[in-house]
């Protein structure tokens, strides 16, 4: 089948859609701030993503999941400030960074007002291992309008297990060669592709700060290979 085929979009959101490492990064340095704390905020945000990743990657494959990335981003962030010497910090400065942060962030500037127009073409939904209300509050606070929310929570199988993508086309009613994952990460496209999934990479150079992304190259494999949401459109005549 070819990209005329496809009738759904879903895209990866923490991450492609949203600047999650400016959020953790203003958030730590805000609650540093409050307790004349000085650390490499930067780089305890990208560990902080890092392992709240890893925790949720794969979640369900050997029993139901006990927790959701909201829980993740906590005890991550309970775990870092432990190891970094940041006792200072309050019960109230770790819901501020782990949870107000992370449902506040808001999204790079090129995808607001390309989503009208996907939308006016295809399904477009949220396909994400964030929790729930994450994307609903961060909906809400980039007027961004779904036409559907697939959380791995409700799943209860998290990427990149096989189940989760095929649940997403499942339920969309169309067949896993119809849905077009949009991710800039190869882990989640590479795991789209294999269970039948168009894929496009969408590239976010900012996404780790000055770090830069673990895999900025996409595979050649995929489908589309852009550096923007508006190429994305073009690209699929929308």
């Amino acid at each position: 089948m070819s990209l005329g085929d496809i009738k759904a979009l879903t895209f990866d959101t923490g991450g492609t859609i949203l600047d999650w490492h400016s959020g953790f990064n203003h958030a730590l340095a805000a609650a540093g701030r409050r307790h004349g704390v000085e650390k490499d905020w930067p780089a305890l945000s990208n560990e902080l993503r890092r392992r709240s990743l890893k925790a949720m990657l794969n979640l369900g494959e050997h029993a139901p999941p006990g927790y959701n990335f909201d829980d993740a981003h906590r005890f991550t962030l309970e775990a870092l400030i432990q190891e970094n010497g940041l006792e200072a910090f309050t019960d109230e400065d770790v819901r501020a960074i782990s949870y107000e942060a992370v449902h506040n962030l808001t999204c790079w500037p090129d995808f607001p007002d390309v989503l009208p127009r996907l939308r006016a073409k295809f399904t477009t939904v949220s396909f994400t291992i964030l929790s729930y209300r994450i994307i609903i509050d961060t909906a809400k606070k980039n007027g961004l309008s779904w036409d559907g929310v697939f959380s791995c929570e409700g799943i209860g199988k998290y990427k990149l297990l096989p189940e989760s993508y095929q649940t997403v086309a499942k339920r969309l009613q169309l067949d896993v060669s119809q849905c077009c994952m949009v991710a800039c990460h190869n882990f989640d496209l590479d795991a789209a592709h294999a269970v039948g999934f168009k894929t496009a990479f969408v590239r976010r150079p900012d996404e780790w700060g000055q770090e830069g992304p673990p895999d900025p190259e996409p595979n050649p494999a995929n489908d589309i290979i852009v550096d923007t949401f508006p190429e994305l459109a073009e690209a699929l005549g929308a």
